[in-house]
């Protein structure tokens, strides 16, 4: 026989009560800090991902209903087989298929415009544990990308995992700097300014 399921006792809420927020959303950081201050961690954090057959428009939707910028593309078997960006579909990648293929947008897939596993380069975590975020600013600078993927070696069966992603513009909100999503030039132009002050 079962317990029976009981009401737990309550209390009231108490003038003035705060709520728990993750960390890398309210941590105000410096250049000097610790780069894994401004890491999104998927240790902790869900990554959001897509199908590589998703239309352009549902990845789209996607990261706006998640609040991201960028989905790691998987298959069946949770293997990444890519990376998808609001860049990709808002911007050249998404224009140049259009052209070459006389596809429409709704016609698009992820896979059409996707950056490819083979293609991307990443950051491993034991050198993120050494570094400082301006070491990350200058990194991101360094390849004029928007984000840099971190990966570890996981510890059962050694194979390569990506444990956390650095954003460009979640840097600059953390250095407390007015931040426009999509405009990379104007966040490294910011940034150059941290840099060099």
């Amino acid at each position: 026989m079962t317990q029976p399921y009981l009401s737990l006792p309550h209390v009231a809420l108490a003038l003035k009560a705060r709520y728990c927020r993750p960390p890398q959303l309210i941590q105000k950081v410096t250049l000097g800090s610790p780069a894994l201050a401004v890491m999104t961690d998927l240790g902790r954090v869900a990554a959001i991902t897509t199908g590589p057959d998703l239309s352009i428009e549902a990845a789209y939707q996607r990261m706006i209903d998640a609040g991201v910028r960028l989905l790691l593309v998987v298959n069946g078997d949770q293997h990444v087989l890519g990376v998808i960006t609001v860049g990709d579909i808002l911007g050249e990648k998404s224009s140049k298929h259009q052209r070459q293929k006389g596809d429409v947008l709704g016609e698009m897939q992820v896979q059409d415009i996707m950056t490819r596993q083979v293609n991307l380069e990443v950051l491993n975590l034991r050198d993120v544990f050494r570094a400082r975020v301006g070491d990350i600013v200058a990194t991101l600078r360094f390849f004029n990308r928007q984000h840099a993927l971190v990966v570890e070696r996981d510890g059962e069966s050694d194979a390569q995992r990506i444990r956390g992603i650095f954003s460009a513009t979640q840097i600059g909100r953390q250095l407390g700097m007015k931040v426009v999503p999509g405009e990379m030039a104007s966040i490294f132009a910011k940034l150059d300014t941290a840099l060099s002050a």
